[in-house]
């Protein structure tokens, strides 16, 4: 069961150990300048309730079931816009899972470092980073989490190596750049994530370097374990069929959760992700960036929490774009007068709207947005609750009492 405390301050989260296990189905890279090479991945029925207690309480309510020492799971929102462009309202998309003391955080937008720390998070739980694609804004922090907190004096950073998840290669581009365009770095356009955070690393090389030389840091990459995923053969999918009709694929397992994925329609990005993370007390699942799929519900189906990003259409509408942008985002993103089919199809209890668009309160105030939500419930008769996110959100996962 899922019960939900929006706007609710987070706790402190003391350090933890890392992962104790990995799953058989990723191969990790070892040694101190393979860390940033690929590995190539392939292949509960409550209703809401109302305030919940903490993980900590809920683990001690209804031991039946948990591991010895189980500590609960909780769900953060440190960011909820989509973009660009940037706002001062909300930060970038980025979330946050803590399952037995240990953080997993899933995207990592503008500001999800600074929102991290402002959620009460400890650097040193960190254990893994999921990323659903590699556009800038889910990934423009990436780096910034070895970069600023691997090695560091103190305990203030996390001292072992993080997991981290995402994206391979797409392969290729479409077949050329628009008139007056050109690609960059034509001769790798498409960098998995393996690529990028090498390329982040080696930018910041003098940085890096300048601290080792006075014994205030060490190589980010000795602080980075990278999965690359890649869809299992049996998809078909591709550059040019980036989201066919599929069953989720194993990402990996450890003793905190199991994490599986599956591909999302999202334009010509691929691989674009969607995951579900199952732990001990409920099901999260997090859309990525989407438009309306059956793979949504398929991969969501009887989930607990359902984080699902959502335009507006007729505040998008009324900003002033031109009507080919407003039509390109309508094409790969989902309307939040979608998300209550999107509920009864996948059986999730509750959605928490997420990557909103557009996200200053400007256009559309927090209150328009819950009351599209609301009618869209409505309209599909979805029993289930949607909820707006708002950054530094918390919500907590926990079974029933039984």
């Amino acid at each position: 069961m899922c019960t939900c405390a929006s706007h609710t301050p987070a706790e402190g989260h003391t350090e933890a150990p890392a992962p104790s296990s990995e799953t058989e189905t990723a191969t990790a890279t070892s040694g101190r300048r393979a860390v940033l090479r690929a590995a190539v991945l392939g292949g509960g029925a409550a209703a809401l309730a109302g305030l919940a207690p903490s993980a900590a309480q809920a683990a001690q309510a209804a031991p039946g079931g948990r591991r010895p020492g189980h500590r609960g799971t909780e769900l953060f929102l440190l960011g909820t816009a989509a973009g660009p462009p940037p706002l001062a309202a909300r930060t970038g998309i980025a979330s946050a899972l803590v399952v037995n003391g240990r953080t997993y955080v899933i995207d990592a937008g503008r500001a999800a470092v600074t929102q991290f720390m402002r959620a009460g998070l400890s650097m040193p739980s960190l254990a893994g980073i999921f990323v659903t694609h590699l556009h800038a804004d889910h990934t423009v922090d990436l780096f910034s989490f070895p970069l600023l907190s691997a090695g560091v004096v103190g305990k203030q950073g996390f001292q072992k190596p993080i997991e981290v998840y995402g994206p391979g290669s797409a392969g290729r581009l479409p077949a050329g750049p628009p008139p007056g365009s050109h690609w960059v770095e034509a001769d790798d356009p498409v960098p998995g994530i393996a690529e990028v955070l090498r390329l982040s690393n080696a930018a910041f090389a003098y940085s890096t370097n300048g601290f080792i030389a006075e014994h205030m840091g060490s190589d980010p990459a000795d602080y980075v374990r990278v999965h690359e995923i890649q869809p299992p053969a049996s998809a078909g999918a591709s550059a040019s069929a980036t989201a066919p009709r599929m069953d989720p694929f194993p990402v990996m397992e450890n003793d905190d959760l199991k994490v599986t994925a599956i591909l999302v329609p999202h334009g010509p990005v691929f691989p674009a992700l969607a995951y579900r993370i199952e732990t001990e007390d409920g099901v999260i699942v997090f859309s990525g960036d989407t438009a309306r799929t059956p793979n949504i519900p398929r991969l969501a189906d009887d989930a607990d929490v359902l984080v699902h990003e959502a335009y507006h259409r007729d505040a998008v509408a009324a900003i002033g774009y031109p009507p080919a942008v407003v039509e390109h985002i309508g094409a790969v993103h989902t309307e939040v007068g979608e998300l209550g089919a999107v509920g009864v199809e996948s059986g999730a209890r509750h959605i928490v709207i997420s990557h909103i668009s557009p996200a200053d309160p400007s256009i559309l105030s927090d209150a328009a947005w819950q009351k599209a939500a609301d009618r869209s419930a409505r309209k599909a008769r979805y029993s289930g609750r949607i909820t707006l996110g708002r950054d530094l959100d918390r919500f907590d996962v926990a079974k029933p009492r039984r």
